[in-house]
């Protein structure tokens, strides 16, 4: 057989992006368990990073009744301990930030103050005014007649930390409500 400049370049080719698919240089680390760099806290468990739709796994750990560490977890097969920015500075962002909301605010309509309320009552009322935007704009048939059982006053839009397997629940529901627009938002 001769091997032509043109297809040793092919091979070439194919040979790095098959090394790089398969992870040879790093197969090791699949076999041989890494140790966990903190040591076991009660209340360490494992968690997904909830910022972009690549799933990277998370050690959350908590002394306390707070959470003490956010690190990258070495035994998950997406980063293998890693995280990128965002998913490193996650324990500043979020888990000790005074700001971040715990309670429900609500401001009616028109007004300049918040108010506090509580969980039972924001969920029933997100749950009637779904009812009554849907209901509202409720088309039963289209122009010629023909039943199509929808409602364009509402939008779905799913956020890129769900899972396939919550966004399957989410578009499930989505349709039996009878929404027609529904997009999912992924940053990869």
């Amino acid at each position: 057989m001769r091997l032509g400049r043109r297809d040793f370049l092919k091979l070439s080719a194919g040979a790095a992006a098959s090394l790089a698919i398969l992870d040879v240089g790093d197969v090791g680390t699949w076999t041989s368990p890494r140790p966990i760099p903190l040591k076991k806290r009660v209340g360490e468990r494992t968690s997904i990073c909830p910022y972009c739709a690549v799933g990277c796994g998370l050690i959350v750990a908590a002394e306390g009744g707070r959470v003490a560490n956010i690190e990258g977890d070495p035994d998950h097969p997406i980063n293998r301990g890693a995280a990128c920015a965002k998913g490193a500075h996650m324990f500043q962002l979020g888990a000790q930030n005074p700001r971040r909301l715990t309670r429900v605010l609500y401001r009616r309509p028109g007004g300049a103050e918040w108010e506090e309320k509580d969980w039972d009552w924001a969920i029933s009322e997100m749950a009637s005014r779904i009812k009554k935007t849907r209901d509202g704009g409720w088309i039963e048939s289209d122009s010629s007649g023909t039943p199509v059982r929808r409602t364009e006053a509402i939008c779905n839009f799913g956020g890129s930390a769900l899972d396939n397997e919550e966004c399957y629940l989410l578009v499930k529901m989505a349709r039996a409500l009878g929404l027609v627009y529904i997009e999912h938002h992924a940053r990869i």
